[in-house]
């Protein structure tokens, strides 16, 4: 069989379908006591469950198979470097020796950085590994909630990790929880990132419920009002008088769609992304958020990638989220909200892919927030549409402004009509 006959016969995904696998289940080497997953106490045990050598193989070589050209992939945990260097060494490996000609792999790793050493940072640095680092803030704010066993801050051994990672050249984010400890101080998280030099960071509101239990309601430990408080002062830090400096990924996203672009975050995606959250021993879920059997899409051991798309569980799961309230449908900000989270509404019956579902629990600091930062969302977008637009001129256009209906050089993928030829350029 050709080259070109075997791509042809290849059954390819109909979209990119991203891959989240807990390497270690619940192990953790911290005791975290907001964590809406581990629960092992910062005690994982003398033998570290990871991913089986032959499952990890199975899957790699499945889905290099199906891809289409793009593999994205993310290690999270527990704490997913409790698995070793050797395993790693052994992931990059077997997606070398599976990938087509020409894919383009993405790897992305989340850790709570206290056991990055040098030797970590060397390999990630040479694999192009995405980092998302877990640091709730300055010492005393980090140290309130992210403990070992013993009940030992984290904080020193978290930041002696980020200087391996920074001498090591390793791209990294951090990923800040907002829980009650600092939701009022927004100011001085971001005197903190800009004291360090933390050039992009994430915030995630602190939860009161697990994955496993999808039967608990998707509530979290702060309220909404003091969410959409937070997210005000932090988008005024954010913000920087109109030339922000901080890259904050809520913020960012709802700039790019002010730009007309998509939101990247799947909250406020108008559907769910296509991903597979797997777990050590294999089993594929649909969400980080529904790890229960109730929604167990198969096995990526004993099941193809293929059937496990198809369960019509994960059909289920697709129709969530276009199910919208009353109050959502009307909405003057649906467009940048889409009804926000699944998991975190309220339904008639628990989960159900139909019938009908409440706001999601922020929907209050959703509103809130957007009414307080459209105007200059309204014009920091059209500063950027503005840039992107002269820089596409140049390198698409040959340097004249496009027809009305065509593509518009901004890279929208909008006609030029309904996105730039309004703006002032």
């Amino acid at each position: 069989m050709t080259a070109s006959s075997a791509n042809a016969a290849r059954p390819f995904f109909s979209e990119p379908v991203g891959v989240m696998w807990k390497t270690v289940s619940e192990d953790c080497n911290l005791a975290c006591d907001y964590c809406y997953y581990s629960t092992c106490g910062g005690k994982p045990g003398k033998k570290i469950d990871r991913i089986d050598d032959r499952l990890l193989e199975t899957f790699i070589q499945s889905y290099m198979d199906m891809n289409g050209g793009v593999a994205s992939f993310a290690w999270q945990g527990g704490e997913p470097l409790l698995a070793g260097l050797d395993f790693f060494e052994k992931v990059v490996a077997l997606q070398a020796r599976h990938a087509p000609p020409n894919t383009v792999i993405s790897n992305a790793l989340q850790t709570n950085g206290t056991l990055i050493t040098d030797r970590w940072a060397a390999f990630f640095s040479r694999y192009r590994f995405l980092v998302g680092v877990s640091l709730d803030g300055p010492r005393e704010i980090h140290d309130l909630r992210r403990r070992d066993a013993a009940g030992k801050g984290s904080f020193d051994r978290v930041m002696r990790g980020i200087d391996c990672l920074r001498r090591h050249g390793v791209d990294f984010n951090i990923l800040t929880v907002v829980h009650k400890g600092n939701v009022g101080k927004a100011k001085e998280l971001f005197e903190f990132y800009e004291r360090e030099n933390f050039a992009f960071v994430q915030f995630i509101p602190c939860m009161k419920f697990h994955s496993q239990r999808t039967d608990e309601p998707g509530i979290f430990e702060i309220t909404p009002q003091e969410y959409g408080d937070f997210l005000c002062e932090a988008f005024d830090c954010w913000y920087n008088g109109g030339e922000p400096v901080i890259s904050e990924r809520f913020f960012d996203n709802l700039l790019s769609v002010y730009a007309h672009r998509e939101d990247e975050l799947c909250i406020h995606r108008g559907r769910c992304p296509k991903t597979v959250i797997l777990e050590r021993n294999g089993d594929a879920y649909p969400c980080d958020f529904l790890i229960h059997p109730d929604w167990k899409l198969g096995n990526v051991g004993t099941d193809s990638l293929a059937d496990i798309l198809a369960n019509p569980q994960y059909e289920r799961f697709s129709r969530m989220k276009p199910e919208l309230a009353p109050q959502c449908r009307e909405c003057r900000w649906l467009s940048l909200c889409h009804g926000g989270c699944p998991r975190n509404r309220s339904w008639e019956s628990g989960f159900v892919a139909s019938g009908a579902s409440g706001p999601d629990y922020f929907c209050q600091s959703y509103r809130r927030f957007f009414a307080y930062a459209h105007e200059r969302m309204t014009e920091l977008a059209d500063k950027v549409r503005a840039r992107l637009f002269r820089q596409g001129v140049l390198a698409r256009c040959n340097g004249k402004p496009p027809g009305r209906n065509d593509p518009c050089a901004c890279g929208s993928g909008r006609k030029f009509k309904n996105c730039c030829i309004g703006l002032r350029l």
